[in-house]
């Protein structure tokens, strides 16, 4: 490995975690050179893509997202898929469980089909990627999240979801994954 003397420093321990790490990095000519880097540790988390065949429909949500409104989104509110945080979960039961706060829809049947490390260069996260078809026979209540989350349901033709793309409507890198595996893979 050409990494030694890692030293970790905690610099903020408020909503997640922030540390600056300071380590010893080999590079190619032999040489050893003293690097810091700040990480921030938010845990992993899942995201899916609810999809109709059927209907050629998909459920996103729309929802407030501080750090894009700080970012020159002018109201803040960003359309994205159905995600959570694992917290205790494994990222199969945590998708399912989010799903159903924040959609309304219960899903027994996930498939997973990748994951991901969305920020690499400052985030630790891994983000689980599902897809699962919905039907309204599914939906057990209205979504909108938990604790305030303030969540709005949409239902989306699945081309016009792919035009917001386009137009900036949609601007979340895992929703936009999630819509062109969905495309590729002729879901819907």
């Amino acid at each position: 490995m050409n990494i030694k003397n890692i030293k970790t420093e905690v610099l903020s321990d408020n909503w997640y975690t922030l540390r600056k790490v300071t380590f010893d990095h080999q590079m190619k000519s032999g040489e050893w050179v003293t690097q810091s880097r700040e990480a921030y540790d938010r845990g992993n988390g899942a995201v899916i893509l609810l999809y109709n065949s059927e209907q050629k429909t998909v459920i996103l949500t729309r929802q407030f997202r501080m750090p894009t409104y700080l970012n020159g989104n002018p109201d803040g509110m960003l359309i994205e898929a159905c995600a959570g945080l694992l917290d205790a979960d494994n990222p199969e039961d945590c998708i399912k469980r989010e799903t159903e706060e924040e959609t309304g829809f219960k899903i027994s049947e996930v498939k997973k089909v990748f994951e991901v490390y969305m920020s690499p260069g400052s985030v630790t996260e891994i983000l689980y990627f599902f897809v699962a078809e919905y039907s309204k026979d599914l939906q057990v209540n209205d979504g909108g999240g938990v604790d305030n989350e303030n969540i709005e349901v949409l239902e989306l033709d699945f081309q016009e979801a792919m035009k917001m793309i386009k137009t900036g409507e949609i601007k979340d890198a895992k929703t936009i994954m999630l819509l062109q595996y969905a495309f590729i893979e002729g879901l819907v």
